[in-house]
């Protein structure tokens, strides 16, 4: 089941097309990276989901329905990249007063906002001024106030921003969490890295259009080029055969792209032949960032490939 269903929205400025005709389905549970370079239109179509900015065309359903963003707001927790605190509040009555905006007592939002901050190792900071908090310290209590009112849908854009690694694993854990709980999180980002490992389902815009739908998994399947790694004991002399081109050769570990035709068999099988212990063979899947280059910038993945392991 969707718990979001965006149909040909579009929203332009003046004669710029900020979002252009996008259309995506976010399911229930799951987490969804919206990705793209600088002005690609992700923080506008962010802004028409959350009900800040109203779309010239198309259509926004929540939960099934048309969404209303006067009576669906409280279904919808959205962290900007920006901070948006009150920096002269104390940390752990500005939780509790944008808990309340969203809907909640003030005994029930106090006792959630302690709890929340027991999990993210905030308590001592709750009667400390908002501005005396750390880049890292304002996020995590960002988040907070983001997820402490129990929306079904949380919308995250650069959550990790400012955040130690050991910090980014907690709140990486918590996402994980409420995905599990039933919550759909859309996660906005420009760190590949995160994408690949945090989300289920991508879309990627450029120009206000969407570019790229799919899963992680059959994105990185559907952008392969047949490049494989083989370690081996001893790099044998000579060309390589009619069935691959040898892309790098570092120490012992060759990178081999595998021709038309043929098959990774055929590469096992060439070395065996030659009489050379291999020692290890596998697939080389593209990284979510080469794809993001590749159609951005046009380049060839291989071409990426190359500059990398040179």
């Amino acid at each position: 089941m969707n718990i979001l269903e965006v149909e040909n929205i579009r929203k332009y400025f003046a004669t710029q097309k900020a979002v252009d005709d996008v259309s995506f389905n976010v399911s229930r549970g799951s987490i969804f990276g919206l990705l793209g370079p600088n002005g690609a239109g992700k923080t506008t179509l962010i802004r028409m989901i959350t009900g800040i900015f109203y779309p010239d065309a198309g259509t926004i359903n929540l939960n099934g329905k048309k969404f209303h963003p006067e009576q669906d707001v409280k279904e919808i927790g959205y962290m900007p990249e920006e901070r948006g605190l009150y920096k002269k509040m104390k940390t752990g009555e500005q939780a509790v007063y944008l808990a309340r905006l969203k809907g909640l007592s003030r005994h029930d939002a106090i006792h959630k906002a302690k709890e929340w901050f027991t999990r993210l190792e905030m308590q001592s900071w709750w009667n400390r001024k908002v501005e005396d908090l750390s880049k890292g310290m304002g996020q995590k209590l960002q988040f907070v106030t983001t997820v402490m009112h129990e929306p079904s849908l949380i919308i995250l854009d650069e959550p990790f921003s400012g955040l130690d690694p050991v910090n980014s694993n907690l709140i990486k854990e918590e996402i994980f969490q409420l995905a599990k709980r039933g919550c759909s999180i859309i996660f906005s980002t420009h760190r590949m890295e995160q994408v690949e490992e945090i989300c289920d389902h991508i879309i990627l815009m450029n120009q206000g259009k969407k570019i790229l739908d799919g899963t992680v998994k059959d994105v990185k399947q559907q952008f392969k080029e047949n490049l494989f790694a083989i370690t081996l004991e001893t790099i044998p002399d000579g060309p390589a055969p009619d069935a691959f081109e040898i892309i790098s050769s570092k120490e012992q570990r060759l990178v081999v792209k595998i021709k038309e035709g043929y098959r990774p068999n055929d590469v096992l099988l060439y070395y065996l032949q030659k009489d050379v212990t291999i020692t290890g063979f596998y697939e080389l899947l593209p990284s979510m960032n080469e794809i993001f280059i590749r159609l951005v910038e046009g380049t060839p993945l291989t071409r990426q490939f190359q500059k990398l392991t040179a």
